[in-house]
């Protein structure tokens, strides 16, 4: 690694190709050298920044922790392997870091973390904005660099929303289907015995009943099957009424007594129903017959709530597909007329298991006529104000979506009753990169794709409003037929 050569030395770094000899003294008498170990972080995302840093000699590891993992955005090498040249990377590109911090005003968006020895220059602040002031050369070099970060970071992110959409919508598939699934599993795996046990229980009745006696039989399972379920029945009163039936049925020689008693207290019919509607099977009519009458009445009712059971789980089913559909608009074209609430509703379908906790208030205007635009591009921007609504409240609190007609503008609204946004902070919340949230936890263009989504895809416009247990995020869309653009406006007080 050479470690001499003074200034000239910069001279092969192409942003400094076409500065002066005099331009180069400068640069290295007002810059430091620094030398990293292999593993030496350079800078830590998050932490204010201070430098710009030109890479001399050596590998940068360019990373970012997003929801707990640590992903890597780039390296940087002066020796670059094809594979470093993603996204059509500028060669210059690998040279230098740090410059979008320095010139927002804000902290490293990044850790970059040396491989093997490496040799950076460092640039301080001050130093960095005198030189873009001194050589223009420097400029013309950096911006169209600046330029391709920036566009290659919201092309990264946006991947990284569309695969965490996917988790959104796999995780709360997921979830919704589990109920359903194992209801149906469970229902499969009882139904072959249950069917079995009604084979046998149908021989023996049979054998014994005649006509009649089976014509009574079929009233009382009509009966038992056309009853609900009784509402807010005390638990102690259900299991004394289903210890009294299990106790009659056994003295009545059932072999299955508790099953039956189960299901007839359940819908509240006691012991004395249950013998007095048996009475009509004759009067002389013993155990012989009543007992297999039972058993063959427990198997009915058992086979039956199984099949229930997969009647009520299969819709279940349908209707989380057809959901999940919605939310992926699978099949459909990429620009069409859709009716806004539709895709809220899927949202928030797909959201479920983080709305466990959270009021959900739904105020949607009546007849509101449909947009234009692209469906699954819409309800990720949806997905990214709830998930940021209900991050928030932190599992507690009233979410609330609104939809208003303003002329020929759809408004729909996502309130929040959180903490609010910090009045600093709300102007900025729309730009790259930035995010209230810890670092880790949040890309900081989540917003931003949102805006980009909004205001170019669909000619829309997006705010937000906020106050301590008040926050709106407002979009803005034309409806079907118009060309006219968005504004924001403000209407009516404090919520929109």
């Amino acid at each position: 690694m050479p470690s001499a050569g003074g200034p000239e030395r910069l001279r092969d770094v192409e942003i400094f190709a076409d500065l002066t000899g005099g331009q180069l003294a400068w640069l290295w008498s007002v810059t430091e050298r620094r030398t990293l170990t292999d593993g030496e972080v350079l800078f830590r995302d998050g932490e204010p920044a201070g430098h710009f840093y030109v890479l001399l000699e050596g590998e940068l590891l360019v990373t970012k922790r997003i929801d707990g993992r640590e992903e890597l955005l780039t390296r940087h090498s002066t020796r670059p392997l094809a594979a470093d040249d993603h996204d059509a990377k500028p060669p210059a590109a690998h040279r230098f870091t740090g410059e979008l911090p320095l010139l927002t005003g804000g902290g490293y968006l990044a850790t970059a973390t040396a491989v093997g020895p490496t040799v950076v220059l460092g640039c301080a602040r001050g130093v960095f904005l005198d030189l873009l002031a001194r050589c223009p050369s420097v400029a013309r070099v950096l911006l169209p660099v600046l330029a391709w970060r920036i566009t290659s970071s919201q092309a990264q992110a946006s991947g990284r929303a569309s695969v965490q959409a996917l988790g959104t919508l796999a995780a709360g598939l997921a979830h919704e289907l589990n109920n359903p699934a194992a209801a149906v599993v469970r229902a499969a795996q009882d139904l072959a015995p249950a069917l079995d046990r009604l084979t046998g229980t149908a021989s023996t009745w049979g054998a014994v009943a005649d006509p009649r006696q089976r014509q009574v039989l079929d009233a009382v399972l009509d009966r038992i099957t056309r009853t609900p379920p009784a509402a807010g029945t005390d638990p102690l009163a259900l299991a004394e009424a289903e210890d009294d039936l299990t106790d009659w049925a056994a003295r009545c020689g059932a072999s299955r007594p508790a099953a039956l008693a189960t299901a007839l207290a359940e819908r509240g019919l006691d012991r004395c129903w249950l013998a007095g509607r048996l009475g009509e099977l004759g009067p002389s009519v013993g155990c012989e017959v009543v007992a297999p009458g039972l058993d063959h009445l427990a198997a009915l009712v058992e086979a039956r709530a199984l099949t229930a059971q997969l009647q009520e789980a299969g819709p279940r089913i349908s209707a989380l597909v057809a959901a999940t559909r919605d939310y992926a608009n699978l099949d459909r074209a990429p620009e069409q007329e859709f009716p806004v609430v539709d895709g809220l509703e899927a949202t928030l379908a797909m959201l479920r298991p983080r709305l466990t906790g959270v009021r959900t208030v739904r105020d949607y205007a009546p007849d509101l006529p449909p947009v234009t635009g692209h469906p699954t591009e819409l309800n990720q921007v949806w997905t990214n104000l709830i998930d940021n609504a209900l991050d928030a409240m932190a599992g507690t609190g009233t979410l609330t979506l609104r939809t208003r007609l303003e002329g020929s503008c759809l408004a729909v609204s996502v309130g929040d009753t959180g903490p609010g946004i910090a009045a600093t902070a709300l102007p900025r919340i729309f730009e790259p990169f930035y995010t209230t949230k810890d670092v880790g936890k949040g890309t900081g263009l989540g917003l931003h794709l949102s805006y980009r989504i909004v205001t170019q895809l669909h000619r829309g416009s997006i705010h937000a409003r906020s106050a301590p247990g008040a926050t709106w995020l407002v979009v803005r869309l034309p409806v079907a037929g118009s060309r006219a653009r968005c504004p924001i406006t403000e209407q009516g007080g404090p919520t929109p």
